[in-house]
């Protein structure tokens, strides 16, 4: 791992109060160029959410239908649409924005406010495409 892509987990994601978990892809290596403690997708979940953010529409109508699964999870998937995954669980929710090289998910609190963990999230991925990743 990086230590400027932790970074941005650590600061830009975690620091914010929006997140308390998260990871950054590569979507070419398959790996996980930064990831907070204890957040662990495995790579088949990883798999269904590239698929996700690809646009792949059997993977959709599965996801809507049995959910989405992340780092042992399953959450109620709510919308998926260009770049971006939403999917609750309760009160808690995970937030997914690819940009051109890396998927980043990340999972809000119960004290969190959806729409802030999500704007978070698309920031970050805005910075990072106009970053070039």
């Amino acid at each position: 791992m990086d230590a400027d892509w932790q970074g941005y987990v650590d600061v830009s994601l975690i620091s914010t109060g929006h997140i308390d978990q998260a990871g950054i892809y590569n979507v070419a290596d398959e790996l996980f160029w930064a990831v907070s403690p204890g957040f662990n997708p495995t790579p088949e979940e990883m798999k269904v959410i590239v698929g996700l953010v690809k646009g792949d529409g059997e993977l959709r109508d599965r996801a809507f239908g049995e959910g989405l699964h992340v780092a042992g999870t399953r959450y109620i998937l709510t919308r998926a649409e260009d770049r971006s995954i939403y999917a609750r669980s309760g009160r808690t929710g995970i937030a997914v924005a690819a940009t051109h090289r890396t998927v980043i998910v990340a999972h809000h609190p119960e004290t969190a406010v959806a729409g802030n963990a999500n704007s978070t999230v698309e920031n970050l991925a805005d910075y990072l495409v106009g970053q070039g990743y």
